[in-house]
């Protein structure tokens, strides 16, 4: 851990691509879990434990969380998960959150939706809304996912676990393990694949996943990429595709913990999805974003991946739906990396997941 303290300026650090330098934009974040940016230059950050805070553009913490936000179950790997806003933000005010969410039957990862509202008595949501809980719901406090995005139809993809019990990832009558799409009210599209099946459940975009904690529409085609952990082994990058099965449990390039023995049938199956990418060994991701600003030239095009494990920053270099060069920045020097977006001024941020958590810029330094 480097120790700087926030607006300190730290030494360049080179990289294949570019040089950069690390900024502290706040800190004192307990667990943050995801970060979003508000048109007027503030920032919008998720504390697992169950708070959303806003931090203003000159890096002041506001120490009032915002109101409006119902408890959530924060327990393990719970509570607030992930934080967007509407396409439409500038126009509706919605912002949307995931969460783990108590309820009969256990906790299970939902979505709620309100309105933003910033005035002189402060920050709040109003008109909130839940319009989307799992079910059904189970104990245990692993693998929520979860992350929340909006395609370029409007769409609201919703990133899943198994909730720490595999064989729920293979079920149509369970919404464990897998990605939904919504309508942005929690309507059921038209055409998701599995509505008008009987006995399956109509939110299902696609199957197959043990615990998705990434997800970023890419630049070019739109289509939606997630990535997802495996067990001891095989972290996977995947293209999510309508109606398609991802694998988990059936295959996975992983194997069980502690004793190494196979899981599944394997590493493939017809009619399985192969990934993108896998890691083994693991290296636990969290966070996940393409770069496409003008700030790091020799970085667009790319796909950043935080990690927790090994505590870094992972750029990838891809021709089409291949990697084809991977660069591990920033190993053991800034901690647990949760969260990766790219900001409208086209730099990167991060968020380290720590109980004295802190808001990440990369900024490009010129080096001779």
């Amino acid at each position: 851990m480097t120790g700087f303290a926030v607006g300190a300026e730290q030494p360049p650090i080179r990289s294949e691509r570019e040089n950069f330098r690390i900024e502290v934009v706040a800190a004192g974040l307990e667990h943050p879990w995801s970060v979003a940016f508000l048109p007027d230059g503030r920032y919008l950050v998720m504390e697992r434990p169950g708070r959303l805070r806003v931090i203003d553009a000159d890096g002041r913490l506001d120490p009032r969380p915002v109101a409006g936000i119902p408890a959530v179950s924060a327990r393990g790997q719970g509570g607030l998960l992930d934080v967007v806003l509407h396409p439409g933000f500038a126009g509706n005010g919605w912002v949307y959150l995931s969460y783990a969410g108590a309820g009969e039957g256990g906790v299970g990862t939902e979505v709620l939706r309100g309105r933003w509202v910033s005035d002189r008595a402060g920050n709040r949501l109003v008109d909130v809304q839940v319009i989307y809980r799992q079910w059904p719901k189970s104990d245990g406090g692993v693998h929520f996912g979860s992350r929340l995005v909006f395609d370029r139809a409007g769409l609201l993809h919703v990133t899943q676990g198994d909730r720490g019990e595999m064989a729920r990832a293979q079920r149509l009558d369970d919404l464990a393990g897998k990605l939904v799409r919504l309508h942005d009210d929690g309507g059921i599209p038209a055409d998701n694949p599995w509505r008008g099946v009987a006995g399956a459940r109509p939110e299902i975009f696609s199957v197959g996943h043990r615990s998705m904690q990434g997800a970023a529409l890419h630049p070019v085609t739109g289509e939606l990429w997630t990535h997802e952990h495996g067990p001891q082994g095989g972290d996977e990058i995947n293209v999510a595709r309508i109606g398609r099965n991802y694998g988990w449990p059936v295959i996975t390039f992983g194997v069980n913990y502690g004793i190494g023995t196979k899981i599944g049938v394997g590493t493939q199956r017809e009619g399985l999805e192969q990934p993108l990418h896998q890691w083994t060994p693991s290296i636990a991701p969290s966070g996940m974003a393409f770069y496409t600003g003008d700030r790091f030239p020799g970085w667009r095009g790319n796909l950043f991946v935080g990690a927790l494990k090994f505590q870094m920053l992972v750029r990838l270099e891809l021709d089409g739906e291949r990697v084809v060069r991977e660069e591990r920045l920033l190993t053991g020097r800034e901690g647990r990396i949760r969260d990766v977006r790219q900001g409208p001024d086209g730099l990167l941020y991060l968020l380290t997941d720590a109980s004295n958590g802190k808001l990440l810029r990369l900024v490009p330094v010129s080096t001779p």
